[in-house]
């Protein structure tokens, strides 16, 4: 199972390399401002693990076309990531040094891959909410988290149709597919909820133009989820107990285990340079 490679913290502290490739200088944030730092980890954090995540793919995918698709969508969450977690403070710290308490990511980035019906599943569900978010964050009041969400949302469109295609062409295709399908939708469908759940700091931020407050297209969302699932020739999953907490750094055990092997290599040789 491969590991992410060590992000350069010099490379992103200043002017950089965009989440398309292109140069992109990424304002810091005031270093106080904690409710700030603590929304950019979120939104790196979600970036960061689920691009670990399909790293795991990496030469076991069903096809090298599908094998090289999802390495380039863990690249460019690695590279959002990279400059959401740089507005936050140390990106080598925070990324390859926290423990797992720490992290704010939600629930559903962190969960096994298991088939690959499953894992996209788990992207087509994460995309569409990502790409609805990034599109809002363009219009935030931070320069730093508008100019990320500006450059990301260009890529995560394509995330989001390349999901979007393959929990169609399983749903509509053999049976064995649309019933892996179905499956990988019911166990990652307990996670949504969280996706659009506003705390306090987050209500904050909202007040402030910061960030955006997801309830306002969660009924577009699952409008979307609807549409797509219905030309699969599937039906939504029965709504259940949602898991919530990853925000407040409550998560599961599949986290730990993750860190253990994305962190290996800087915490085991914490001055080396690569």
């Amino acid at each position: 199972m491969p590991s992410l490679p060590v992000i350069e913290k010099d490379q992103v502290r200043h002017a950089g390399t965009a989440p398309d490739g292109g140069a992109f200088d990424a304002p810091t944030i005031d270093e106080h401002d904690a409710a700030l730092a603590d929304y950019a980890c979120r939104l790196g954090d979600d970036a960061l693990i689920l691009g670990q995540r399909l790293s795991e793919w990496c030469g076991h995918a069903p096809a090298l076309e599908v094998d090289l698709s999802l390495a380039n969508i863990g690249l460019d969450l690695i590279g959002q990531a990279t400059h959401f977690l740089s507005l936050a403070g140390d990106v080598d710290e925070l990324a390859f040094h926290r423990d797992v308490l720490d992290y704010k990511n939600c629930w559903l980035v962190e969960q096994p891959n298991g088939d690959f019906a499953r894992t996209m599943a788990r992207q087509f569900l994460y995309s569409t909410w990502q790409h609805m978010l990034l599109t809002r964050l363009t219009g935030s009041s931070q320069p730093g988290i508008a100019g990320i969400a500006a450059k990301a949302v260009k890529e995560v469109a394509y995330h989001r149709e390349l999901a979007a295609d393959w929990v169609i062409r399983l749903g509509d295709g053999t049976e064995e597919s649309a019933r892996r399908m179905a499956e990988g939708l019911d166990w990652c469908w307990r996670f949504v909820p969280e996706l659009f759940e506003v705390d306090e700091k987050l209500e904050e931020l909202i007040t402030r133009g910061v960030a955006v407050d997801p309830r306002s297209f969660e009924e577009e969302y699952r409008a979307e989820v609807v549409r797509v699932l219905s030309e699969a020739k599937l039906d939504p999953p029965p709504d259940q107990r949602p898991i919530l907490g990853g925000r407040r750094g409550h998560h599961s055990e599949h986290l730990g285990h993750l860190l253990a092997v994305m962190q290996f290599l800087p915490r085991t040789y914490p001055d080396s340079t690569w």
